[in-house]
């Protein structure tokens, strides 16, 4: 079993998400209560994609997610830390790419959009991920982030919250290759900055057009949404 600290060395992180590669897939549908495949349908949408624009999917995992946005017509490429994450969605008829969030292979002005699911929160500087992310995406590009978030209704989040620290490792022991994993994902998620928090974050790394958010099952998720300024 390993997990990851909340320094997030990315190692460590690597590591974990290859050991739960293999049943991750089924373990986020089992634990979202099947609300997963929602949020990637509603990330392509708020995306606004269009046929042959290209597209960054970072933090892709098994590439499920990259999968959904293709729908678009859209030109997608996954991308992840994690290499064992990528191997567990090989038969996934996208391309894929092995890259740090922190140090994109890629060129500058690349991408007409970029997303990222549930990945930024374990980049151990995830600010420089956000300025990454817009330096290899076009003047006037889009960026979606899928992250896990504040529930906005006072005693719903104290319910999730203790649904975080308690349940959700128990019931990833019956279903995950790694249940240890799913406690570093309950402190992570603790420790992540609100909706509102968030927007000025992506503000400050230069995503500052239009910047807003769609909260997703009470907030247990926010989609942001944002733009680069036009040249």
């Amino acid at each position: 079993m390993s997990r990851a600290s909340l320094e997030k060395k990315p190692a460590e992180v690597a590591h974990m998400f290859d050991g739960v590669a293999k049943r991750y897939d089924v373990t986020n549908t089992v634990l979202s209560f099947g609300q997963d495949k929602l949020w990637r349908r509603n990330t392509r949408k708020l995306l606004g994609l269009q046929p042959g624009e290209k597209v960054l999917d970072l933090a892709a995992g098994t590439a499920v997610s990259t999968v959904e946005l293709a729908k678009s017509g859209a030109w997608c490429v996954a991308a992840d830390f994690s290499q064992g994450m990528l191997a567990a969605g090989k038969d996934r008829d996208v391309p894929k790419v092995t890259a740090d969030g922190m140090f994109l292979p890629f060129k500058d002005n690349t991408f007409d959009a970029v997303t990222i699911s549930f990945g930024l929160r374990n980049i151990v500087d995830f600010r420089a991920a956000l300025r990454e992310m817009a330096r290899v995406t076009k003047p006037g590009g889009r960026l979606v982030l899928c992250e896990f978030s504040t529930p906005t209704w006072k005693p719903f989040r104290i319910i999730y919250m203790e649904y975080l620290m308690k349940a959700l490792p128990w019931v990833a022991s019956k279903v995950s290759s790694n249940p240890d994993a799913y406690v570093y994902l309950a402190e992570s998620i603790r420790a992540w900055p609100n909706q509102q928090q968030m927007v000025q974050e992506l503000k400050a790394a230069g995503w500052s057009e239009n910047v807003h958010y769609v909260n997703q099952t009470g907030g247990i998720v926010a989609l942001h949404y944002a733009e680069l300024p036009q040249d």
